[in-house]
């Protein structure tokens, strides 16, 4: 039997299992929201841009705060539990990681701009 068969099964299903696991995590841990829904409350609720701070400050939604998804872990005590949590990134992949670390922290209320910010068509700042 050729073993570099066997061991690209085993990959190829450590890597499907790994994308089940952020699917079903993701759907436990956030909810996805339409610009139009998104825009609805996202000023009643804690806004946080998880670029990375040069991103930010080419262009961010206004109102948000910066906290990029690399400071996360060090820096989510900023993030109140008892508010909505609306994140964006700028395709959604890094919002999806923060929000997946924000549920294992206890989070509830946490809502993701659908698309990211390279989809939004709202009032933005610039630095």
């Amino acid at each position: 039997m050729d073993w570099s068969w066997v061991l690209a099964i085993a990959i190829l299903l450590v890597l499907l299992g790994y994308e089940v696991y952020q699917y079903t995590m993701r759907k436990k841990a956030l909810t996805i929201l339409t610009e139009e829904e998104f825009k609805k409350d996202y000023r009643k609720a804690q806004l946080i841009d998880v670029r990375e701070p040069k991103e930010f400050d080419a262009g961010h939604i206004l109102g948000a705060r910066n906290i990029p998804m690399s400071q996360m872990k060090a820096r989510k005590a900023e993030i109140r539990q008892d508010l909505p949590v609306y994140l964006y990134c700028q395709s959604a992949q890094r919002s999806n990681r923060a929000a997946i670390m924000l549920y294992k922290a206890g989070y509830k209320n946490v809502f993701q701009l659908k698309g990211g910010y390279k989809r939004w068509t709202g009032k933005t700042k610039s630095k």
